[in-house]
């Protein structure tokens, strides 16, 4: 302990001796003029300051490593020619059969017993003004088929729903409600039906696709309100 405080005072000693003749003449400059003073000394410090930088950096150049590794000069691979093992490859053999075709549901398009489609005979209509289009019900254009609920797909439920809508002018289906729906199989006569809804979105969806010829009253297309449709909803056997 007391050689580590001998250290020290000799230190500062030393220190005081180095200093104080630069201590003194900044007394008596600042004495003289206190603004030359004031300036030499910081000449004086920036200018130790510089060479304590230039010393840094000589320092911090030596301690970078050097690099001695051996840089590998760029491999060049000769162009090859790659010779193939099959010239010719046969194509495969076509299947003798074509796979069948997935099924549809038979479905029952008919409308309801009750309404009039036949074509009504041709006869020329001069009154009201000469017009040519002859009177007559609306008729069927197309059928539809709707998709089969998966969910009575997959629990195999069959059945019907009838579904009530309006033929407009043009033929085009419109306004379609469900007005009933029963579930059973239509292939057994002697089957007991339950009411169900499983088939009315499906019916309601295809009713909509539909297309007729519009009724004509007078030489006119008018609409046509109510106008009932059955769709049998039937899997087949697989």
């Amino acid at each position: 302990m007391n050689t580590a405080n001998n250290s020290l005072s000799t230190l500062s000693q030393t220190i005081t001796k180095v200093l104080a003749p630069l201590l003194d003449l900044f007394n008596k400059a600042f004495n003289y003029n206190k603004y030359l003073a004031g300036s030499g000394f910081a000449a004086l410090i920036t200018l130790g300051l510089f060479f304590l930088m230039v010393a840094l950096i000589s320092l911090g150049d030596n301690s970078i490593p050097t690099d001695n590794s051996r840089k590998l000069g760029d491999v060049i691979m000769p162009d090859r020619d790659i010779d193939t093992l099959f010239d010719n490859v046969d194509k495969p053999e076509e299947p003798d059969q074509q796979p069948e075709d997935i099924a549809q549901p038979e479905l029952d398009l008919a409308p309801l017993a009750g309404v009039d489609v036949s074509l009504p005979k041709p006869k020329t209509n001069f009154a009201g003004g000469g017009s040519f289009f002859r009177d007559g019900e609306y008729i069927p254009l197309f059928k539809v088929t709707p998709i089969y609920p998966r969910r009575a797909q997959e629990r195999g439920i069959m059945g019907y729903a009838v579904v009530a809508f309006t033929i407009t002018e043009t033929g085009t289906v419109e306004n379609a409600v469900p007005l009933e729906g029963m579930c059973g199989d239509p292939t057994n006569p002697e089957t007991v039906y339950r009411q169900c809804s499983i088939f009315n979105s499906a019916a309601s969806r295809a009713a909509l696709k539909l297309k007729y010829k519009p009724k004509i009253v007078d030489g006119k297309a008018v609409r046509v309100d109510d106008v009932p449709h059955k769709f049998t909803f039937i899997l087949e056997e697989s």
